[in-house]
């Protein structure tokens, strides 16, 4: 059983900077992709970063590309999101996921295999 814990969320204001940790325990860590979703109230959760095993391959979502950063260290366990250039359009709750091994796509719901329980984000105007 992989448990996932996120922290770093909070109240920034527009055109501020966060970041975003995931902490992986009860399971290995190094052999899956992972990423970072969002969910708005009312709305649907929104693929936004994923990474690859090692992190030497990542791809973005169009609503953080350029903004959004993803890494990862594998020694800890941790899966990172840094943001920056925050809008008031990235209020959401934001979910680190698990999904196949090494390589595989991370880009919906359907590829997730794991999430945590989410950090809350506010960006302020």
């Amino acid at each position: 059983q992989v448990q996932l814990v996120e922290s770093g969320g909070g109240l920034v204001q527009a055109g501020g900077s966060l970041r975003l940790s995931c902490l992986a325990s009860g399971g290995t860590f190094g052999n899956y992709v992972m990423g970072w979703f969002r969910q708005a109230p009312g709305k649907e959760r929104d693929f936004l970063a994923a990474a690859n095993w090692n992190g030497a391959t990542t791809y973005y979502a169009d609503s953080g590309k350029g903004r959004f950063t993803i890494s990862r260290d594998n020694a800890k366990k941790t899966l990172y999101l840094q943001m920056t250039s925050l809008k008031f359009e990235d209020t959401a709750t934001y979910i680190c996921a698990r999904g196949g091994f090494l390589n595989a796509r991370l880009a919906t719901t359907r590829d997730v295999y794991s999430w945590g329980q989410g950090t809350q984000v506010t960006v302020s105007s």
